[in-house]
């Protein structure tokens, strides 16, 4: 990395809070539940159970509220077996106003059940408009937590997009995760451009993540600034973790997108809380298909799969 850009962001990481980082939270959480399971939270109307389903054709309120106690009902139901949730924020704020306080309303509810909660925004902007971003995400509100333990960002637009959830982070103990590989089919179409030191692009954004990340590395080692890094490229697991030795990687692609637990066993040579493993559909929706309850059918989906997980990972 440019050593400008390297103290550009330094010196927007003065003011830190005592309290513990997001990282060391993770760590802490992972130790407790012996589980690296994320359990995502993508709330599509048409895919809800029937009970919740009829309500939500009244209107955008009620379908908030269908939403909502779907969310609600998921987490308690995989509470034990999980160390947090990751609500996805595009199925609530198509909702309009109604699906951004149910938004508010689950992101409370699963810190009141001792959850981490993990917005997937995938939020990228620059100066003002960045700040914006991170402050709606990763700062208390009006006396209340942040709305997110942390937050997913793009961090195609370079430092200054990505400072202000950096400095966010530093003052208020929260987390961000930069999108390195992504876990999509059409990832390569850009991820994977070369550059003229024949390296991907991908690989040059980690290593500025990397950095970016070093002011933020907690008391186990790693750092609050993460990495989204696909599970659907088990080699790019190994290769990231190369990379980025102290980066808290987050692993989408486990379940719906094919990628298996045993495909993220090279994410945590790092330790056992080093990555998080996100399963979203696979879980939340089990229960279609079958005529099991649809909260008992994600609770065994989500203790299959973070058994497994905990066991690729070696610890």
């Amino acid at each position: 990395m440019k050593a400008d850009t390297v103290s550009e962001m330094e010196s927007a990481l003065e003011v830190r809070t005592t309290a513990p980082g997001f990282a060391d939270r993770v760590g802490e959480a992972v130790e407790r539940k012996h589980t690296q399971l994320v359990v995502g939270l993508d709330p599509i109307l048409d895919l809800l159970p029937m009970e919740l389903r009829g309500e939500a054709v009244l209107g955008r309120a009620a379908a908030a509220s269908a939403i909502a106690r779907f969310c609600k009902g998921i987490m308690d139901a995989v509470g034990p077996y999980v160390v947090g949730v990751k609500p996805q924020s595009a199925f609530f704020e198509v909702l309009g106003a109604d699906g951004v306080r149910a938004l508010e309303e689950v992101s409370d509810y699963a810190r009141s059940t001792g959850l981490l909660v993990i917005v997937d925004a995938k939020r990228g902007d620059i100066g003002s408009t960045a700040r914006a971003y991170a402050q709606a995400f990763l700062e208390p509100r009006d006396g209340l937590p942040p709305l997110a333990d942390a937050v997913t960002a793009n961090p195609f637009l370079g430092h200054d997009g990505c400072e202000p959830f950096v400095a966010a982070c530093r003052r208020h103990g929260t987390g961000v995760f930069f999108l390195v590989r992504t876990s999509n089919p059409g990832a390569a179409d850009v991820q994977d451009a070369t550059l003229l030191d024949g390296r991907p692009l991908w690989q040059h954004i980690a290593g500025y993540v990397h950095d970016w990340g070093q002011p933020l590395v907690g008391e186990r080692g790693l750092s609050s600034v993460g990495a989204v890094v696909g599970a659907t490229h088990p080699r790019g697991v190994s290769e990231a973790r190369k990379l980025m030795p102290q980066t808290l990687l987050l692993l989408p692609g486990v379940g719906a997108q094919g990628a298996t637990p045993a495909d993220v066993a090279r994410a945590f040579t790092s330790g056992p809380a080093s990555a998080l493993v996100t399963a979203s559909r696979s879980v939340i929706y089990a229960f279609r298909g079958t005529e099991e309850d649809w909260r008992t059918a994600a609770a065994a989906e989500a203790e299959r799969l973070a058994t497994q997980v905990w066991a690729a990972s070696g610890w």
